[in-house]
């Protein structure tokens, strides 16, 4: 079984979808992956549906979206891996008793890459009864452009994934204030096509969420030095301890999923920031964009840990 599978993008948090590959947990459920960039994470969708593509992993946010404008795009999400939000703020100072009230009185950096961490900050605070607009926000600068930035005193505290957070963390030039996994299941990342391959082909998206299945069980008790190595080979520009770092902040968050299930809190919580940050319109139900299926059928089978 082949199958040609889209990378939203090269990023750390990645982690479980590539520890899939290096392991052999795909060969060892008879796939053939052919893994390909996707041209941009907002065309992802598209190649879908046009058939460039097969499969995908990436963000709940872009197949909400694309029913927001597409009601009809039968986009469906199959195996979980990324469960809570990987993103941190880290400030210049070290701030030990911070609170989201604090952000009202920094000039913050916000992710420009990408809308989703924003999108879950923003529902944060709302929630905490503070009004994202008031806030003193650079929204126009990269992640690297705001690491700069928050050394030079230019900004207060900015959002980051990693590695940003450990190279800010072990230069000095940065302090953890929050790690957005700590707000609890907020859907992040999963694989994705259309009902219409989901339903013709079941074998190979079965089979996919198995190997996925595996690689969960060997990601429980893996040292982050292990998980490191494993994945190095895609992050060549990092040093081994400096990847391995990264490995365990996220390892010790419960930043990715132990199963492939994908939960309706997660997805709802997912959603309301999406909709209170006016991304989306259409409050799209879970059964529309959540097929749980072969997930719970890799449990059943139980498949052996890479």
């Amino acid at each position: 079984m082949s199958l040609t599978l889209f990378e939203n993008l090269r990023a750390v948090f990645y982690a479980p979808f590539y520890a899939t590959e290096a392991l052999g947990a795909f060969a060892a459920e008879g796939l053939q992956i052919r893994l390909v960039t996707s041209p941009s994470p907002a065309e992802t969708a598209s190649s879908l549906l046009d058939g460039t593509a097969d499969v995908s992993w990436g963000g709940p946010m872009r197949v909400l979206l694309t029913y927001d404008r597409q009601p009809d795009c039968d986009l469906v999400l199959f195996g979980e891996a990324v469960t809570r939000d990987p993103f941190f703020l880290v400030g210049r100072a070290a701030k030990p008793d911070f609170r989201l009230a604090d952000l009202v009185r920094a000039r913050l950096g916000s992710v420009s890459e990408v809308p989703t961490p924003w999108l879950c900050l923003q529902d944060d605070l709302r929630r905490a009864g503070l009004d994202p607009s008031k806030l003193e926000r650079v929204a126009g600068q990269t992640m690297a452009e705001n690491a700069a930035a928050l050394r030079e005193g230019a900004i207060d505290v900015a959002q980051f994934y990693q590695p940003y957070v450990e190279e800010l963390l072990q230069d000095g030039a940065g302090h953890i204030w929050y790690a957005a996994a700590t707000r609890g299941p907020t859907a992040y990342t999963s694989f994705y096509t259309t009902r219409a391959r989901l339903e013709g082909e079941p074998e190979s998206c079965a089979a996919l969420v198995r190997a996925l299945y595996r690689t969960q069980k060997w990601l429980v008790t893996a040292a982050p030095e292990a998980v490191a190595e494993a994945i190095g080979g895609y992050f060549p520009a990092l040093a081994p301890a400096l990847l391995a770092a990264c490995m365990g902040r996220y390892q010790a968050l419960g930043v990715w999923n132990r199963t492939p299930v994908l939960p309706h809190q997660g997805f709802e919580r997912l959603k309301a920031a999406c909709l209170s940050g006016g991304l989306i319109r259409r409050d799209t139900g879970f059964e529309a964009c959540v097929d749980n299926r072969f997930a719970e059928a890799a449990l059943a089978a139980d498949p052996p840990s890479m």
